[in-house]
């Protein structure tokens, strides 16, 4: 069963993360996709303030992160979402402890789990990866991937 997280939401739940950080929404996708692959699992997560010109989603192997643009929120693109899927939207659990996302997951049939939940599986499932929450990591980037995340990030 794929997620669908609302990324700003989780992060200040997992220790050793937090929204202050430029690189948050970074570490956390790294977390997701190790959980990923233990877990043999997909993931959709979504992140609020993207700058207007950045980019608006990415495909990371077995995780998608969809950045929302100023103007409109991550709750209100997982809402959409939801509706895409239609009858599908039963098949996937939706991370979020904010009521109107967990609102639109139980109108749509998905599967709820509130974000402290999540940290709890994460951190268990990440537990002898040397990838848990709050450790240091030597995470290796390309070039084309350091460009495109302060294309994303980076200052105007």
């Amino acid at each position: 069963m794929p997620f669908l997280i609302d990324g700003h939401n989780l992060i200040p739940k997992i220790p050793g993360l937090h929204l202050d950080e430029i690189d948050d929404e970074m570490q956390l996708v790294s977390l997701l996709q190790e959980f990923c692959r233990r877990q043999r699992k997909q993931v959709e997560v979504y992140f609020d303030n993207a700058p207007l010109n950045g980019v608006r989603a990415r495909n990371l192997g077995q995780v998608v992160a969809r950045f929302v643009r100023q103007g409109t929120t991550a709750d209100e693109a997982m809402r959409g979402r939801l509706l895409r899927l239609g009858r599908e939207a039963r098949n996937w659990t939706v991370v979020s402890s904010d009521q109107a996302v967990q609102s639109a997951a139980r109108a749509a049939q998905a599967h709820i789990m509130t974000s402290d939940a999540f940290s709890r599986l994460l951190r268990e499932t990440l537990a002898d990866s040397g990838l848990e929450a709050g450790k240091s990591t030597d995470i290796s980037l390309s070039q084309d991937e350091v460009d495109d995340w302060m294309k994303l990030f980076g200052e105007k």
